[in-house]
């Protein structure tokens, strides 16, 4: 089965099989003079990663960018690694994000609290990356990857504030990461073009994610190209379904964290994703998604992760008395 999705003659899809799971992460390729690959996602995808590149005839000694939208470790956990294999290439990241790609312990410690007894089976090994080859990208710098090929990186904190977006001027396409969410692919053939925010722990800002997408509008997109996962040429649809459902999002954080007494996060956390399960089966229902469909282990996932982020928030809001 081809781990590859051609978008067009430039543009590729490898299915990183991220979390064990097809259609999760997409780590894209574009095939310019200068090789650029992003989002190597976690270390158990790098074969997947591999096997990919193998199919397109690219060699690994050919690849002379890695980049990271944001330090998350389904999105740069594999670059250390994927690194070793790569002699001539860097790793692109946001100025926040460098010095944890450096010394990861802290990143091994966040994922180890969301994630537990799974951190080994997800995201093993953790490689450090040397210091000499990273680049850091400010916001509004430009990389220019082939003779009429150039990247620009931006700011778009919301989902993290060591997150940026990276616009393809030649196509006109924006590298995503989670700016404004998930991009459920899997439900195309069904007939829904859906998408939800992503809210992870713990760096997750409502304000900045709607100003990040606001952002995105002023930028009249042609296309997003989603880690989670796949090209949306719908930028519009994308945005507005964000800014829809993160008032719902918020809500259910809301009665999760009230209905949690005695308090405590994680009994706020699970209160709020089973608020957030309520809103969204409920929508998929009246969509006529079967309960069987594959999306449901991923919305199970992605939700309880959301309502972690959410409940951090909620949490750091309520000490500060705001």
């Amino acid at each position: 089965m081809s781990l590859v999705t051609k978008i067009d003659e430039r543009l590729a899809i490898i299915d990183s099989h991220d979390l064990g799971m097809t259609g999760r992460t997409s780590s894209y390729v574009l095939l310019e003079e200068d090789i650029t690959l992003f989002e190597p996602s976690s270390s158990p995808s790098v074969p997947h990663i591999k096997n990919g590149l193998k199919e397109l005839r690219i060699n690994l000694e050919d690849i002379s960018n890695i980049i990271v939208t944001h330090i998350h470790l389904d999105h740069a956990g594999g670059a250390g690694l994927l690194l070793e294999s790569c002699p001539k290439a860097k790793v692109i990241v946001h100025p926040k994000g460098a010095k944890h790609l450096i010394n990861p312990s802290r990143l091994i410690a966040g994922a180890k609290a969301v994630y537990g007894d799974k951190f080994e089976e997800l995201f093993s090994p953790i490689v450090p990356i040397p210091e000499d080859r990273i680049v850091i990208k400010e916001d509004g710098e430009s990389l220019r990857i082939g003779r009429d090929s150039v990247l620009t990186f931006y700011d778009t904190p919301g989902h993290a504030n060591h997150h940026f977006s990276i616009l393809d001027h030649k196509s006109n396409s924006m590298f995503t990461g989670d700016t404004i969410g998930i991009f459920y692919q899997e439900l195309l053939p069904d007939g829904l073009e859906f998408y939800l925010p992503s809210t992870s722990p713990n760096q997750f800002d409502p304000e900045a994610m709607e100003k990040s997408a606001a952002f995105y509008e002023r930028m009249k997109l042609n296309a997003l190209n989603f880690s989670h996962y796949g090209v949306s040429t719908n930028p519009n649809h994308a945005i507005n379904a964000m800014r829809k459902w993160l008032p719902i999002f918020l809500e259910c954080a809301q009665k999760g964290m009230e209905l949690s007494k005695p308090f405590s996060l994680e009994n706020a956390a699970e209160h709020v994703k089973i608020e957030l399960q309520n809103q969204v089966f409920s929508f998929l229902d009246q969509q006529g998604i079967s309960r069987s469909h594959r999306v449901y282990n991923i919305l199970a996932l992605d939700l309880s992760v959301c309502a972690m982020g959410l409940v951090d928030a909620c949490y750091i809001k309520m000490k500060s008395g705001t």
